[in-house]
């Protein structure tokens, strides 16, 4: 009853762990479940969000992830739901072997923000394994004369599971000479003895057939069967005997392969063959054979494969010595292995995050990662730090477990990212370390403005240019990236508000080349400056100025216009010179201007035609006309000079000015000039245009006026209206009329010309130089005494008041003027 009622206990324990789940949230936030093996994938396990108190969704909202110790994850987690499943068929016995409890470790980390919780699964262990003999035959030599109740230690059977799943009990089969005895040992299996009941009789059975059961504490219970084959001996009266029950030895951890661990030693009483002894390492694990050997003649226990504290820190061997004559006696080795200082800290990273933006605060969690020392015995305290000075700090956040943090302020401009070296190390001895480089991308924010190549920039163009020309370009640079490096440019007015300058430049936004508008004219403008603004494509644009300043540069385009003698179309007046001037006598002077600048604007005088171009020469620099030598009888009365007035561009340009030198005898007696009109035909100075254009439109103003006011008053007497022009230049009303010789004689000219007397400088006398026009003529209306000449000029009727009177020369007018 009390085995059948053992059995069903187990029965109910069984099932009762395939989906048995306990959770227990300790002090360490470290959440435990608790699965039986060999559930199929897919399996539930627990409510992962119900026992992290969060609401159904918010893991999928946080991006919840499951990250293992290992490089491999064993459980599936449902975000939505919160549910954990397990991913693939659980093998306690591949992942954990014979360690009991078995414990999985992972972590399930939240993203947003960034947050982790520890999970320890235990897996508990099902009877899917049935006892095994490594070797199902074994052959026992036992003398015939081997006393009553003498033992012999069996191979151990091996059951991957554990607990009450692992091995339970050995049965024999029904004999007459043997029964079974089960012993423990302190770290291994239960091994089974044959304890001898009845003495042997080689004569009489030569050879006893037994069989071995090895049961497990599953249910149903699974075993496995060895069949031992005990071959009796002739008779060998004493059996080695040890010099210890138990040796002991302790060997390091990374002892290499053939290191002695200890030497055991045994005697025999007998003689002959019988005693010679033989050691061999009989009925001991697979474990103990493939990591330990024996000399068989001296007894030397020696390594054969590697030894690991963290795997197995004792070993229990069997060392049996048996003589020559069949007779064996058994001792034992208790091996300890000294754990040394060999595993480096173990870095495992749960969490990075990357890229990090640069306006990061102090204490931004980077990335979360744990560290584990297999040597945690001797490996000492363990020690995380940076291998370089970077803007980041290690901060433990619970066992084992820590976070990467900043502590500077991160600028991208400075620094794209960071290959940040995490160095984990135990203090030994010797001391141990790991590296693990976490990489760490910058994310750029829109916080450096456009900065302009130069402070200011000064640009030309050549007037008379085409319009839409390329002129230049402004250039600006952002250390940011993307969109906040992306920078457009715009024209600002200056200062003072003029928006003109818009009518004369443009600028392209993308790549800010700057472009004129319209043709430039030197003459109207010479230079002007606006301000090109430069802003980023951010969210929070950011921008900058730079002063732009516009020269434009000079053609020679305009011709050198004279001033004096004025040229407008007439017969130009004369310029008198006394016959008796001597040579260098300064006769007058040409004026002229140039409306460009610099070298386009510096004139030249130069004589182009001359009635005798032996009498008078020009300056070239300023224009000033001289005689050459002392004027002679013969010479004719009238010189006419055509002067050339030459500027210095490329190409030059060149004007002409006419003048006419009376040469006289005196200043006393009238010379006037005289205008044939066939032979000049008027010519309109623009001037005179832009005046009678004016009066004209005062006229009518005036007009209107009157005609209001005749409207008004309409019983008012009509007035007449005068009529008079002003004309500009005096030298056009100076005409003479065709009986000049005549009254010329007289002493009397036909219609008035006063004159400005002017003395000439630089000569050697007090003679005048020329005479000049000051009183404009005015004429008269019809019906006032009006007199007209025979060419239809008018004069006064009292001009005779107003005629000059001539020296006691000749008083003839030259040909010329007739």
């Amino acid at each position: 009853m009390a085995v059948a009622h053992r059995k069903l206990m187990q029965k109910r324990q069984v099932g009762s762990l395939l989906f048995f789940v306990c959770i227990s949230v300790g002090s360490a936030a470290t959440i435990r479940y608790s699965v039986a093996e060999e559930m199929e994938s897919g399996s539930f396990v627990a409510n992962v969000a119900k026992d992290l108190g969060l609401e159904v969704g918010k893991l999928a909202a946080r991006g919840a992830r499951l990250v293992s110790e290992g490089n491999k994850v064993h459980f599936r987690l449902h975000r939505k739901t919160g549910d954990l499943f397990v991913k693939e068929k659980l093998d306690r016995e591949s992942l954990c072997g014979k360690a009991d409890p078995c414990v999985l470790h992972f972590e399930i980390v939240l993203v947003e923000p960034l947050q982790s919780f520890r999970v320890e699964v235990r897996v508990f262990d099902i009877n899917d394994n049935a006892p095994i003999f490594l070797n199902k035959e074994p052959l026992l030599k036992i003398p015939e004369s081997t006393p009553l109740g003498s033992r012999f230690p069996l191979q151990s059977a091996q059951d991957l599971d554990v607990g009450l799943n692992g091995l339970q009990n050995y049965t024999l089969s029904p004999n007459k000479y043997f029964h079974l005895h089960t012993r423990f040992r302190s770290h291994g299996p239960k091994y089974a003895e044959l304890v001898l009941d009845k003495p042997l009789d080689r004569e009489e059975q030569p050879e006893v057939n037994l069989t071995i059961t090895a049961v497990d504490g599953g249910s149903p219970p699974k075993s496995g069967i060895a069949h031992i084959r005990v071959v009796v001996l002739d008779i060998n009266d004493h059996v080695p005997q040890f010099s210890r029950l138990v040796y002991r030895a302790q060997v390091l951890e990374n002892s290499a392969n053939g290191s002695l661990v200890v030497t055991v030693s045994a005697t025999d009483l007998d003689e002959g063959s019988n005693k010679d002894i033989t050691y061999s390492l009989a009925q001991n694990p697979e474990a103990i054979l493939q990591t330990f050997q024996i000399d068989s003649q001296t007894g030397d226990v020696r390594l054969r494969g590697p030894l690991d504290f963290e795997a197995i820190e004792t070993y229990d061997i069997d060392i049996q010595a048996t003589d020559g004559g069949g007779l064996s006696a058994h001792s034992k080795v208790l091996v300890e292995v000294v754990d040394v200082n060999d595993n480096p800290p173990e870095v495992t990273i749960s969490s990075v995050s990357s890229p990090l933006p640069e306006d990061s605060p102090l204490e931004t969690v980077v990335a979360l990662f744990s560290i584990r020392d297999r040597d945690i015995r001797v490996g000492g305290k363990i020690i995380c730090f940076l291998r370089e000075d970077l803007p980041f700090a290690v901060k433990p956040t619970f066992r084992n477990s820590y976070s990467l943090v900043t502590d500077r302020v991160l600028d991208r401009e400075e620094v794209s990212g960071y290959n940040i070296t995490v160095v984990a190390m135990d203090t030994g001895p010797p001391s141990l370390f790991t590296e693990t480089v976490i990489e760490v991308l910058i994310s750029d924010i829109n916080d450096n403005p456009p900065i302009f190549q130069e402070d200011s920039y000064i640009l030309t163009v050549r007037e008379n240019n085409s319009p839409a020309i390329f002129i230049g370009k402004v250039h600006a640079e952002d250390l940011d990236l993307g969109e906040n490096a992306q920078v457009t440019y715009t024209l600002l007015p200056p200062e003072s508000g003029d928006l003109s300058v818009f009518a004369y430049i443009s600028i392209n936004s993308d790549n800010g080349k700057l472009y004129a508008l319209r043709t430039m004219d030197y003459e109207a403008i010479q230079k002007f400056q606006f301000v090109v603004k430069a802003t980023d494509g951010g969210f929070l644009s950011l921008s900058s100025q730079v002063t732009v300043r516009v020269v434009v540069l000079d053609d020679n385009d305009n011709r050198p216009m004279i001033l004096y003698p004025l040229q407008n179309g007439t017969l130009p007046c004369n310029d008198l010179v006394p016959r008796s001037a001597e040579a260098g006598y300064l006769v007058t002077k040409v004026v002229a201007v140039d409306g460009d600048s610099g070298q386009n604007s510096w004139l030249s005088y130069h004589l182009l035609k001359a009635t005798d171009t032996g009498l008078f020469s020009v300056q070239q620099q300023n224009g000033e006309i001289r005689t050459l030598r002392q004027i002679a009888e013969r010479d004719p009365v009238v010189q006419k000079l055509t002067i050339l007035v030459q500027d210095h561009g490329q190409p030059a340009l060149s004007t002409t000015a006419s003048l006419n030198i009376l040469l006289v005898d005196g200043f006393s007696e009238p010379y006037l000039q005289f205008r044939d009109p066939s032979k000049h035909p008027t010519r309109v100075n623009p001037s005179t245009k832009y005046l009678v254009i004016s009066l004209a439109v005062l006229s009518f103003l005036f007009l209107l006026s009157v005609t209001v006011i005749f409207v008004i008053h309409i019983y008012q007497k009509v007035k007449y209206r005068e009529k008079f022009t002003v004309q500009e230049h005096f030298y056009d009303d100076c005409n003479f009329p065709n009986n000049l010789v005549q009254e010329g004689a007289n002493g009397s000219l036909s219609q008035p010309c006063p004159y400005e007397m002017c003395s000439a400088t630089g000569t050697g006398n007090s003679e005048f130089r020329f005479l000049k026009r000051f009183m404009p003529n005015f004429p008269f209306p019809h019906g006032t005494g009006e007199a007209k000449t025979e060419a239809g000029s008018s004069l006064p009727p009292d001009s005779g008041r107003n005629r000059s009177r001539g020296s006691e020369g000749d008083g003839q007018v030259p040909d010329d003027y007739m």
